[in-house]
């Protein structure tokens, strides 16, 4: 099964500084339907505004990625870190039993990003915060685990759930697959580009909400790069 949820479809805001596009229930967009994919709850398509950003706030008992298409975001925590995450990087914060940060577009342009949460396994434990840098060449034909708390994906930035964040890039005419486990749920997003999946045609920043498909077989139409979460 997959449910093409095409971009000019999501919910959304525009707050000037900040417009954003929801896959799933979030502020002041309530679609019931749409409170979550297996584990993972949240997934914001954010445009941030040069010098502007999200102000200290808490979070807990969640696991967010942020993945950045274009632009940096600049990370601060009460837990002391600070740091710069370039277009292509990921950055992960492990809220556990709370935590208060603040993301800022300190660039001179705006800056892009998927903000992608996944409900822990379990809840509290410390918090913690890493980044680091995926090249796209890394994951070229192939997906990549990019955040995952799956055994075995020790390259990956860990979370506190049993999921894990992928991503890949292809040429146009290109084809890579995934395996998708019994019971699993995967949720894709086209970062740019165009392809189909499973013959489902997604444009850019399309999303494909997907079970019960052992296989997903991405051909890109147009050189693309995709996210890929894959939880229970």
């Amino acid at each position: 099964m997959i449910e093409h949820r095409p971009f000019n479809t999501l919910g959304g805001a525009d707050h000037g500084w900040l417009k954003a596009k929801h896959h799933f229930s979030f502020a002041s967009y309530n679609e019931p339907s749409r409170m979550g994919w297996g584990a993972l709850r949240v997934w914001n398509d954010d445009e941030i505004a040069a010098g502007s950003g999200f102000p200290p706030h808490p979070h807990a008992d969640m696991e967010i990625i942020t993945y950045v298409r274009e632009g940096a975001i600049t990370h601060e925590d009460s837990l002391g870190n600070k740091g710069r995450t370039e277009a292509g990087d990921v950055q992960v914060m492990s809220a556990g039993s709370g935590v208060r940060h603040a993301e800022y577009n300190a660039e001179a342009d705006t800056t892009r990003i998927f903000q992608i949460w996944i409900v822990p396994d379990s809840r509290g434990g410390a918090p913690s915060w890493g980044a680091r840098p995926f090249p796209k060449g890394d994951r070229s034909g192939r997906f990549v685990s990019l955040a995952s708390g799956v055994a075995g994906d020790t390259d990956a930035l860990p979370i506190r759930a049993d999921a894990r964040v992928l991503g890949a890039t292809l040429k146009a005419g290109e084809s890579t697959e995934y395996t998708l486990g019994a019971q699993r749920h995967a949720y894709l997003v086209l970062a740019q580009g165009t392809a189909d999946v499973n013959g489902v045609h997604l444009d850019t920043r399309d999303g494909a909400a997907i079970r019960d498909e052992s296989v997903i077989r991405i051909t890109a139409v147009t050189d693309t790069e995709i996210v890929l979460v894959d939880s229970i």
